[in-house]
């Protein structure tokens, strides 16, 4: 066999190899699309079995799907007696005074107390009296509606310079160092010569000093049960009642309203309205009944005859007389504004061997 003919038939043998192959692939292909067609609808039976055998019962048993519908989800219902939660609204409001370094004034107004002023701008109330002793002189009851009070940006005294001030004299005197006043930004001082011109008010920054108590005075019993006070005229029995030592409040009304208990007024202003009853807040007999001078108005003074004394002011209506014998609960009178007193209020008091007590802390 030539070459030439060894090289035909190579060829032919090639192209007889290489249609074989064609064909068994265009078999395997068909094949396999066949098995496709065939096989996925039993993949979805499957599926379908699957999803049926776990879905929901009905409540009777049987295999009907339950419909999960909006109509099916229960539905969330309020009770009407059902209370809403409100919030109670907070009567004190505080001015914030953080940015501020020099005195601003205020005009008194109904209602006002030391104490509710001294509240609304955030100090102390011994800074509105010594700051304004040349209004107030350092008695809280001296406070009357239209008044103008300076109130200092912070705890401490706003004080008028004279001539004869120095800061060390001036320290001194408020119980502060010089430093104190003189690198307070608000006096705006020069630190290498500090001057301060006579008239000029400069602040004194947890300055304090002794005030003044303006209070209701003893009315001290003798041996006999006679008063031997300036104050009082009229004999108590020697057998009046003795108190409980366990004190009611002398209101209905269990709220404070306008000065609370501090340094300067040592007692508690409770929120009575006028011609509220006022209450013996324990037995004892009376040892002032009637009008007192210093801003107190209508007066009632109980000597318990135990060491204890409660003080009622401010009354319009004055209903027991000296020397009356009292039972815990009895009506003294009615509650008011007489005296120095910018709002209907009791001031009331209790005083033990002469000294001062907090009545919140003996009433119940």
């Amino acid at each position: 066999m030539t070459d030439e003919n060894l090289e035909k038939s190579t060829g032919k043998e090639n192209s007889k190899r290489q249609s074989t192959v064609a064909w068994v692939l265009t078999v395997i292909i068909c094949t396999a699309l066949v098995s496709v067609l065939f096989w996925q609808p039993e993949v979805a039976r499957s599926m379908d079995n699957q999803a049926q055998a776990s879905a929901p019962t009905s409540v009777d048993g049987s295999s009907s799907p339950v419909e999960t519908t909006l109509q099916n989800i229960p539905v969330f219902q309020v009770s009407s007696t059902q209370e809403a939660l409100v919030r109670q609204p907070n009567p004190h409001t505080g001015i914030d005074t953080s940015l501020r370094t020099t005195a601003i004034e205020y005009t008194v107004q109904e209602g006002d107390s030391v104490f509710g002023i001294a509240q609304k701008f955030n100090i102390a109330p011994e800074t509105v009296l010594w700051s304004n002793y040349d209004v107030l002189r350092d008695n809280p009851h001296k406070l009357a509606i239209g008044q103008v009070l300076k109130i200092p940006p912070t705890d401490g005294i706003w004080y008028k310079w004279t001539s004869r001030d120095t800061l060390d004299t001036v320290a001194a005197k408020f119980s502060v160092t010089p430093e104190d006043i003189l690198l307070y930004v608000g006096n705006d001082l020069d630190l290498s010569n500090p001057i301060i011109e006579p008239g000029t008010y400069v602040m004194i920054p947890g300055g304090e000093r002794e005030y003044q108590q303006w209070l209701i005075p003893d009315i001290p019993r003798g041996a006999a049960g006679v008063s031997t006070s300036p104050y009082f005229q009229c004999e108590t029995s020697a057998n009046s009642f003795p108190g409980t030592g366990y004190f009611v409040w002398p209101t209905s009304v269990h709220t404070i309203s306008g000065n609370n208990y501090w340094s300067g007024h040592l007692a508690i202003d409770i929120g009575a309205g006028i011609g509220s009853p006022v209450y013996a807040a324990d037995s004892g007999v009376v040892v002032w009944a009637g009008w007192m001078e210093n801003g107190y108005g209508n007066v009632v003074i109980i000597d318990h005859n135990n060491g204890y004394v409660t003080v009622y002011a401010h009354l319009s209506v004055v209903n027991v007389s000296c020397g009356q014998n009292i039972f815990q609960g009895s009506v003294l009178g009615s509650a008011g504004s007489t005296g120095n007193s910018t709002g209907p209020h009791l001031h009331f008091e209790i005083r033990y061997m002469g000294g001062f007590i907090n009545p919140q802390s003996l009433l119940p």
